[in-house]
């Protein structure tokens, strides 16, 4: 609940993102034409918890577990594999070698052309 939040100096503290740069953020949609501090610290921590959550989500699937890692192919993976982060496949994709890439593309471009025989 928004109202038993209290932006207190412990709360402030309790925040790692940088506000400035969420106001930024937010301030960067036309829709937006004032931010509430309350609003701001709100979205700040949102912001924080889930990228904790998918930071954690990640690391407990990825493959770094054994060496105390998180790397970015345990977060493509869990942006693929997970329908909770599934939005965000565009963002973190899957890293794919140039090689592999053009294989696939001219794989594309028979498929077509013997579509249109």
């Amino acid at each position: 609940n928004a109202n038993k939040i209290k932006r207190t100096p412990d709360a402030k503290k309790s925040i790692s993102l940088p506000v400035s740069r969420v106001r930024l953020i937010m301030k960067s949609s036309p829709d937006v034409s004032s931010i509430n501090q309350d609003a701001l610290f709100l979205t700040t921590k949102a912001t924080e918890l889930f990228v904790q959550h998918l930071a954690l989500s990640s690391f407990n699937n990825g493959s770094g577990k054994d060496s105390n890692t998180l790397e970015y192919s345990d977060l493509a993976k869990t942006t693929e594999e997970n329908e909770t982060f599934h939005f965000l496949t565009d963002i973190l994709p899957k890293k794919i070698l140039a090689r592999d890439y053009l294989k696939t593309l001219e794989q594309m471009q028979e498929e077509e052309e013997e579509a249109d025989l």
